[in-house]
């Protein structure tokens, strides 16, 4: 049965936003059905793991965003599926939009009115296919130290100084923990230091891979742009303002965000603004360094505390989210020492008033100070870790199938709670047991235990090899299969003789015997045939394979291109 959280509740809400999976073709063909946020992970769904994220941290106050198509699934899960339903009370809320669909930005899912509705405090978003190993606890820590706003904790309506700030994470995507993923998205990130201080971070915080944030945006945006300019713009002003940049390009935004209620208005007012990394966090940093921007943007106008003595009807972290919205502001900070701000007029790094304020204390009429976006650079582990290093925490985004394959063999190495002997010791991610039900393995089989996870009800036959795989419920392993790094959704049938390397296949899906398949992707429900021989091919049936609009439009531009050319052959 289920328990309650028992720890104290930071006060924040989550926003777990559940897309449509359009990544994942092979397994979400059709998403009402099968919904990317329920493709298993080492045998759990997907958004269990964002959801024990927070309920690890005592966030209770959780939503699930989902288009409305994808809500009848979810909620069936939520209530039958035993890992979602053995999570701690109280249960997450399922909010479907009815204005959501595949193409809404993630800001412009926060600007929907019924997310405007929702959000109430001070608010964490995290993607649906996120695995973090890294305690949330000590990301808010971090934050509450280095970005959040006193007076925003208060609710002080007359004080002059600086908003609550963000935090977002960023992790590498090139380590020696799993293998290169061909074609893996990455962020471009561009960082500056805090500023030092004498007091030295305790021990086991995240404060020494804390930077501020300058730049911010994908990859393949800053490859478009170089291109475009035959080289990369860089503004005279953020070199001024910042002599030490710190660019990095292998990174990845793993879309991790602790944001305070303002932004929720900065994104109503800004209809410009369509997803959250690129745009909202984009223009936001280069507001704090860019003469102009926070006006052009609209910042100043959202910073500005009103001197009418009006609540905005938010909570804090701090404050209990049942008290009287009028007692209490939204954005929140508990800190040691003044955490900096950086001004919009010259972007240097100041205290709570110098910059921002004339003499008498009070801002003037032509400045805000821009509050800081920080960032958590997760560092990459050793290549030779030394005897007794401490296991660096698994930061991940799961949003494509070899991604689901690599994270799911990944969390299969972790010892049990069975081998740890106490859930204490273990990951959070361990399983009870490598083999859930020794029962139904039959002699003269080969399960490498330290490498595999083996769910519920699985019969695996005599002369059987399992290496490093994750085989879900109830399948049926015939005898004289080999497999080898694969993932297995629950209900699959191999057959007698099999052998798959690096496969995935889907829920239900049965490999007739004598198959021999390496690299490839089988849909749920299909049947694949007897001795067939294939690598790197995706098995899916008719109906996964209907034309998208892009490929109609594609066809058509290739045919009047064609028809162009025997025009002008003629």
């Amino acid at each position: 049965m289920p328990h309650a959280v028992t720890i104290a509740t930071p006060g924040l809400q989550a926003l777990i936003l559940c897309g449509p999976g359009s990544s994942f073709p092979t397994f979400t063909a059709n998403p009402d059905e099968n919904p990317k946020a329920l493709l298993p992970i080492a045998n759990r769904p997907m958004v269990w793991y964002p959801l024990e994220f927070c309920y690890r941290a005592g966030i209770t106050n959780i939503t699930l965003v989902c288009p409305p198509s994808a809500a009848a699934a979810i909620d069936t899960a939520l209530k039958t599926n035993p890992f979602l339903t053995s999570l701690p009370f109280p249960r997450p809320d399922l909010l479907a939009p009815k204005d959501l669909d595949q193409n809404t930005g993630t800001a412009e899912i926060l600007r929907l009115p019924e997310l405007q509705e929702v959000v109430t405090s001070d608010f964490l978003v995290l993607p649906c296919d996120l695995v973090c190993e890294l305690g949330a606890d000590k990301l808010l820590q971090a934050w509450m130290v280095k970005s959040a706003s006193l007076e925003d904790l208060v609710g002080d309506l007359r004080s002059h100084g600086p908003r609550s700030g963000g935090l977002g994470v960023w992790y590498p995507t090139k380590t020696t923990a799993i293998p290169p993923i061909k074609g893996e998205e990455t962020d471009f990130v561009a960082t500056v230091p805090l500023p030092s201080t004498s007091v030295l971070p305790p021990k086991g915080s995240l404060f020494p891979n804390m930077h501020n944030v300058v730049y911010s945006m994908p990859t393949d945006s800053l490859k478009d742009m170089i291109e475009e300019k035959k080289g990369f713009p860089t503004r005279h002003a953020l070199l001024r303002q910042h002599p030490r940049v710190r660019m990095l390009t292998t990174h990845r935004d793993a879309h991790i965000y602790i944001f305070p209620h303002w932004v929720m208005q900065l994104i109503k007012d800004n209809e410009r603004l369509e997803t959250i990394g690129e745009d909202v966090i984009g223009w936001w940093v280069k507001a704090g360094w860019q003469k102009g921007l926070s006006t052009k943007v609209g910042l100043d106008k959202v910073l500005r505390r009103s001197d009418s003595g009006k609540q905005d009807g938010h909570v804090s972290p701090g404050g209990d989210n049942t008290a009287n919205p009028r007692k209490l502001k939204l954005d929140s900070r508990v800190t040691d020492e003044p955490n900096t701000v950086i001004t919009a007029k010259n972007g240097s790094n100041g205290s709570h008033h110098d910059d921002t304020s004339s003499q008498d204390g009070h801002p003037s009429e032509t400045e805000v100070a821009v509050p800081p976006m920080l960032a958590y650079i997760h560092p990459a582990p050793p290549a030779a870790p030394a005897p007794n290093t401490p296991h660096l925490p698994i930061i991940r985004r799961v949003d494509t199938a070899q991604l689901l394959l690599q994270i799911s063999l990944q969390l299969a190495k972790l010892p049990s709670i069975e081998e740890v002997g106490s859930p204490d010791l273990a990951s959070p991610f361990a399983h009870a047991r490598k083999v859930a039900y020794p029962e139904g393995v039959k002699s003269r089989t080969t399960i490498a235990k330290a490498d595999s996870l083996v769910a519920d009800n699985v019969t695996v036959q005599e002369k059987t090899s399992i290496k490093e795989c994750v085989v879900g419920a109830n399948c049926q392993i015939g005898e004289g299969a080999k497999l080898s790094q694969c993932l297995l959704m629950d209900g699959v049938v191999v057959g007698k003789n099999c052998k798959l390397t690096k496969c995935i296949v889907g829920k239900r899906a049965e490999i007739g015997e004598g198959c021999t398949l390496t690299e490839c992707e089988v849909q749920e429900n299909l049947l694949v045939e007897a001795k067939t021989e294939a690598k790197d091919e995706k098995f899916m049936s008719s109906s996964g394979l209907e034309a998208t609009e892009e490929d109609l439009e594609d066809d058509s531009d290739e045919h009047s291109n064609d028809d162009n050319e025997d025009e002008d052959s003629s």
